[in-house]
C-alpha cells in the first residue's frame, strides 16, 4: 500500500535525521542564540519548496518572533507559470541581490534551504551573508547533494559555503516511495524533514534561553482568548529586530 510505504519512508527519515542531524540542529539553536543575546536579527530563505521552511517558521502559532522572511521573489508558488521558479533559482548573482536588499549584515544568523544544494539562488544568498558577516545555516540533502553536479560557475554547492550544515535526510531526488509498474518515485521527504529540522531548532533556542532566565518572544495562537493581546505586545517590544511588520 504506497500511503502505508510514504509512512514508513516518513519515520525512517525522521529517525535518520534524530540520529544524524541531532548535534547540527543544537548548534543551529546555539547560533541563534547568540544572535539574540547580541541584539542581531535573524532570517529565513528558501526558493521554490524550500521556501515552505520559512513559511512554517515566520508568523507561527508557538514559533519564535525573531525570525525574519527573505521573499524569494519570482521563486514561489504564487509565481506564473510555475516553470519560471525553476528557472529564476538558477540565475547567477540574484540571491546576492536578495540578501543584499533584505540587510542582512554583521552577527545576524541566517538559515537558508536548498535540497539539492545545487542551485546559483541558494548559493549566492548564502555566500554574500557570510561575506556580510552574518552566520549561515544551510538545510540541504547531503545525498541528494552529493548525487548531483553543481550549476554554480564556481562550482559550488550550499554545502560549501554556509557555516553549519544541517543534513535534512531526504533521499536523492527527494521522492521517497517507489509503486510497482511505474518508473518515476513519489513522495517527496523534503518539506516534512525540513519543517521538523526548523522546529526543532526554535524549541531549542526557546529552551536555552528560559532556563538562562531570558524570556524569548513566542507567538500564542491569535485564535485563542488572549492570544491577540499576548502577540501585539510582544511584537511591540521586539520591534526593532522585526522586519515583517
Amino acid at each position: 500500500m504506497s500511503s502505508g510505504a510514504y509512512f514508513e519512508a516518513a519515520r525512517e527519515a525522521l529517525d535518520r535525521l534524530e540520529t544524524h542531524s541531532g548535534r547540527a540542529i543544537n548548534e543551529a539553536a546555539e547560533i541563534l542564540v547568540e544572535a539574540i543575546r547580541n541584539g542581531r536579527t535573524l532570517y529565513s530563505f528558501g526558493c521554490s519548496h524550500s521556501f515552505i521552511l520559512t513559511e512554517e517558521v515566520v508568523y507561527r502559532t508557538g514559533g519564535l518572533m525573531l525570525i525574519n522572511p527573505v521573499t524569494p521573489h519570482g521563486m514561489a508558488m504564487d509565481v506564473r507559470p510555475l516553470w519560471m521558479t525553476s528557472r529564476i533559482e538558477r540565475v547567477n548573482g540574484y540571491g546576492a541581490v536578495l540578501a543584499e536588499g533584505a540587510g542582512i549584515g554583521e552577527g545576524d544568523a541566517v538559515l537558508v534551504a536548498s535540497t539539492s544544494g545545487r542551485n546559483a539562488v541558494a548559493i549566492d544568498f548564502a555566500l554574500w551573508c557570510r561575506e556580510a558577516g552574518a552566520k549561515v545555516i544551510g538545510i540541504t540533502s547531503l545525498d541528494y547533494t552529493n548525487a548531483v553536479t553543481s550549476r554554480h560557475p564556481q562550482g559550488l554547492k550550499l554545502k560549501d559555503v554556509v557555516d553549519l550544515v544541517i543534513d535534512n535526510a531526504a533521499p536523492a531526488g527527494d521522492a521517497a516511495v517507489s509503486v510497482d509498474g511505474f518508473e518515476q518515485a513519489i513522495g517527496p521527504l523534503s518539506t516534512l524533514t525540513g519543517v521538523v529540522v526548523v522546529n526543532a531548532i526554535v524549541c531549542q533556542v526557546v529552551k536555552t534561553l528560559v532556563e538562562a532566565g531570558e524570556a524569548p518572544p513566542v507567538f500564542v495562537s491569535s485564535n485563542l482568548d488572549q492570544g491577540d493581546a499576548h502577540n501585539r505586545r510582544e511584537l511591540e517590544r521586539n520591534r526593532h529586530r522585526i522586519t515583517y511588520l
